[in-house]
């Protein structure tokens, strides 16, 4: 199988200049991980993971709680842009590659997630939840020495 086979031709972007706040939301809402960030040519220059997110939201980096009174608490999330949080060296793959080779770049660089490119542009996104579904519904033939061990 190929990765285009495989990939969300459905893929959420954002733009090095926005917001971290625009990750955060599309991350929870979308119920997603992996946002890669695109030029104004779609072309990918970087990517953000919920974990940079949750670098970047930490409280000891970029929140203040702030007192409302007694009970209550609010917490302030100082604006920082995406440019400031994003991995620039993306790992990519083209639609045309195995399924396998996908599983091997990323689990050698243990990434997450690859952006699919194809003519430089973004095309999709593969992740790694993609992989396990497409791999569990493969059934592998029992050998021999396992039927003997069951006897």
């Amino acid at each position: 199988m190929r990765v285009g086979d495989l990939m969300h031709t459905k893929v959420f972007t954002v733009e090095e200049d926005a917001l971290i706040e625009r990750v955060f939301f599309l991350m929870h809402y979308e119920k997603i991980r992996h946002i890669p960030v695109v030029n104004k040519k779609s072309e990918v220059i970087g990517i953000v993971s919920d974990r940079d997110l949750y670098k970047a939201l930490g409280p000891k980096n970029n929140s203040n709680v702030i007192e409302d009174g007694g009970d209550k608490a609010a917490m302030h999330v100082v604006p920082q842009k995406v440019r400031h949080i994003m991995h620039r060296a993306v790992l990519t793959i083209n639609p045309n590659e195995h399924v396998s080779d996908a599983a091997a770049i990323m689990a050698k660089h243990r990434i997450g997630a690859l952006p699919v490119v194809k003519d430089g542009k973004l095309a999709g996104i593969l992740t790694t939840t993609d992989l396990l579904r497409y791999f569990s519904k493969l059934r592998v033939p029992e050998s021999p020495m396992a039927e003997q061990a069951e006897e």
